[in-house]
């Protein structure tokens, strides 16, 4: 199998694993509970809270546990919006942001009264910061953007964005789920920041939200006093435990893997383009994440290519969603203008840790007699 998902999910590193597993046997308290083994395990969730407070450069009390990167946006995006509404109840973000962002302000949009501008994007998808500012009213108090896509891998230009917010007065929340670990992230710049585990090697069901200190949030959910009653419920402690291990070794690992990664996501677009003539890389001319690949195919369709790819032992993903045999466009891919059929034709390539070159030419292969069949 050759493993080209990693924006999907990354597989677990063993070290991760082995750090989660006195989580996992041992120490199985409550850590909300007074006693011996409550404490113990609240121990464990202290200490990897100060572990991801070091890694990311912010203050422990800063960072709120999730279940991950969904109910991370979620928490950000309504629960800043709705405590911060007496100042005013419009909010920005992006046409290209991932549903768990776009969800949440259609959310506030037709059931809280809020105002919502979605801004567009260059074809290459890329934020021009211009429009941002042309985009701010009195009455604005949230903006989240993320600061890279998921879909094509592109790098919106979060300091300028974050500097046009501070300017502003304006909250600025990011989704840096598909970043971290592949580019620096200055806490200095986001009020709120919003991270899964999984994405960098870590447990699944795993997540935090930075939250600037002194920045006033309102719970989602109701029921307890953890997470300074901003996220109650009881915590996951070895999913925690596995997150702070991932994010340690993301950090340390991530010039390392930039240098060895890039170049194989570079080698894999060069070959493909060589491959299958008339194919379309989209984010192309925009800054992108050195591991990611979206490609249309034309006169196909993307579920066609990733049945074929998967019968081929190639895992890869589409830039469209398959909603009950029928595939409706990215909706990425249609905020950069791309026309319907390529947008329906698009494929994701995202590279992890595990590949080689071997890996890498291989895959070239199978995409090429996959497309020679498919064309025939």
């Amino acid at each position: 199998m050759i493993y080209l998902d990693a924006n999907a999910t990354t597989p677990l590193d063993p070290q991760v694993l082995e750090a989660m597993l006195p989580s996992l046997s041992l120490h199985y308290g409550n850590p909300s509970s007074s006693h011996f083994a409550g404490r113990q395990t609240r121990a464990l969730i202290d200490t990897a809270r100060d572990e991801l407070a070091s890694v990311l450069g912010c203050k422990s009390h800063e960072l709120i546990f999730t279940s991950g990167g969904t109910e991370s946006d979620n928490l950000a995006v309504l629960g800043l919006a709705r405590a911060h509404a007496r100042k005013g109840r419009h909010l920005i973000t992006c046409q290209t942001e991932h549903h768990a962002v776009l969800e949440a302000f259609e959310h506030l949009e037709k059931k809280e009264g809020f105002s919502v501008t979605k801004l567009g994007v260059s074809p290459s998808g890329l934020l021009d910061p211009e429009t941002l500012q042309a985009a701010l009213r009195p009455d604005t108090t949230l903006v989240s953007i993320m600061s890279a896509n998921n879909e094509t891998g592109v790098r919106h230009p979060v300091r300028k964005l974050s500097e046009i917010c501070r300017k502003a007065g304006v909250l600025f929340h990011s989704d840096a789920v598909q970043s971290f670990g592949k580019e620096p992230l200055e806490m200095a710049d986001f009020d709120a920041l919003s991270l899964a585990a999984h994405k960098f090697y870590g447990p699944k069901g795993a997540g935090l939200l930075f939250l600037k200190g002194g920045i006033v949030l309102d719970a989602v959910q109701r029921g307890g006093n953890q997470e300074g009653q901003r996220r109650p419920g009881t915590e996951n402690p070895a999913a925690i435990v596995g997150m702070a291990s991932a994010a340690k070794l993301a950090v340390a690992r991530m010039e390392e893997d930039a240098a060895r990664i890039g170049p194989l996501r570079d080698r894999l677009e060069a070959g493909v383009l060589e491959a299958c003539p008339g194919v379309l890389v989209n984010g192309i001319g925009a800054p992108r994440m050195w591991n990611t690949l979206n490609v249309s195919f034309p006169a196909s369709d993307a579920e066609s290519l990733l049945m074929s790819l998967d019968l081929e032992g190639v895992c890869a993903s589409s830039g469209s969603a398959c909603m009950v045999g029928s595939m409706t466009p990215s909706h990425v891919l249609e905020a950069m203008g791309v026309p319907t059929a390529r947008a329906g034709s698009a494929v994701r390539f995202s590279l992890g840790r595990s590949l080689t070159p071997e890996d890498i030419e291989a895959a070239i292969g199978k995409v090429r007699r996959v497309w020679d069949r498919l064309r025939s």
